[in-house]
């Protein structure tokens, strides 16, 4: 492939436009003035524009000669980042996998699609696996797998049938898994829509991802087939700032209905917590038995574990209990000092 412009001379011009001046240019370079306002001029001659201008003692940019400096500053930067780039790939042992992921996608998700293909590394004791995860809008995840940037892409949404670029023509799109939404929310407003249950939202507020989303048309569909006209209290583009939202009470939210299993694995932890700091004397320990109690007896409308940690009824209820632990260890040391022998 013939360019019609050498990057040496581009290189030159490069300098010059970054020190400001040839003479500045010049000393950085290690060159004579001349030699280098000679090679910015063949420059200027092959791309057939000028790019620089006087202004007083000085030199300036032309228009040309600023979207020149603009394509030269991308050009170098990566140059400047080859040789480091090179000795990371040269270095690393095994496989390397590219995963763009959607902005929409739950990362739950993303980690169960993905943890199959891990076990399978390690049970077959294959080539070790670096995995490489990335989060972006779809439209930029799709440009960066037509350019072989990534290997791979999880979305909730097809590749466009007929896209605009042609390199992305070639993308094909398979379809991993499917599952129902739920409605989730603060405890509040979750026992305010219970009543009268899906017409219920059309007087709530609803949070909403921002479209193009596959779980957005899926919600309008819904919606207009209900004959309901959602009041919407926020759209958001990333998933994990709508639940955080979500959590706060600003409005109800649609999300697959795995989610709450994550919650359910999460208080797994809880009980084997509670008995470790009992058995080295920690009062939290009592605080984290309670809560486990009231969530096994459903006291809350929420079916959130960590609800039922932070709610300070069972905050407060765990204190004299703590106290009276700790009065009771008290006691019990002062009847055997350390170092006393007991029966």
């Amino acid at each position: 492939m013939s360019l019609p412009f050498s990057y040496r001379h581009l290189y030159y011009f490069w300098v010059v436009a970054r020190e400001g001046g040839m003479a500045r240019a010049a000393a950085r370079l290690g060159m004579a003035t001349q030699t280098v306002s000679a090679q910015v001029g063949e420059l200027e001659r092959s791309l057939g524009h000028s790019l620089f201008k006087p202004a007083g003692r000085g030199l300036a940019l032309t228009e040309a000669g600023q979207a020149a400096l603009q394509q030269a500053d991308l050009i170098f930067q990566l140059g400047q980042a080859l040789p480091d780039l090179v000795a990371d790939a040269a270095g690393e042992a095994g496989q390397r996998l590219q995963v763009g992921v959607g902005d929409g996608v739950p990362k739950l998700m993303v980690q169960r699609l993905l943890q199959p293909l891990l076990a399978l590394q390690t049970a077959q004791a294959l080539q070790p696996l670096q995995l490489r995860c990335s989060e972006a809008p779809f439209e930029q995840l799709l440009a960066e797998l037509a350019l072989h940037r990534l290997d791979v892409v999880l979305a909730d949404h097809p590749a466009p049938t007929r896209p605009a670029d042609r390199q992305q023509a070639r993308l094909r799109s398979q379809l991993l898994l499917s599952c129902p939404l739920a409605w989730y929310a603060a405890p509040a407003l979750l026992a305010a829509a219970r009543e009268g249950f899906p017409q219920s939202l059309a007087e709530m507020p609803v949070l909403l991802p921002l479209p193009p989303s596959a779980t957005r048309d899926r919600l309008d569909a819904w919606f207009q087939a209900m004959g309901m006209r959602p009041r919407v209290a926020g759209e958001f583009a990333d998933s994990a700032l709508l639940k955080t939202f979500g959590a706060t009470g600003l409005g109800l939210f649609a999300a697959p209905a795995l989610l709450p299993e994550w919650g359910v694995t999460r208080a797994q932890l809880a009980p084997v917590l509670a008995a470790g700091l009992l058995a080295v004397g920690n009062r939290l320990g009592w605080i984290l038995l309670l809560a486990i109690v009231a969530w096994h007896l459903r006291l809350m409308e929420s079916t959130n574990y960590w609800d039922y940690l932070i709610d300070p009824v069972y905050t407060v209820l765990a204190v004299p209990l703590g106290l009276r632990a700790g009065l009771r260890r008290r006691r019990s040391a002062g009847a055997h000092p350390a170092g006393a022998p007991t029966d």
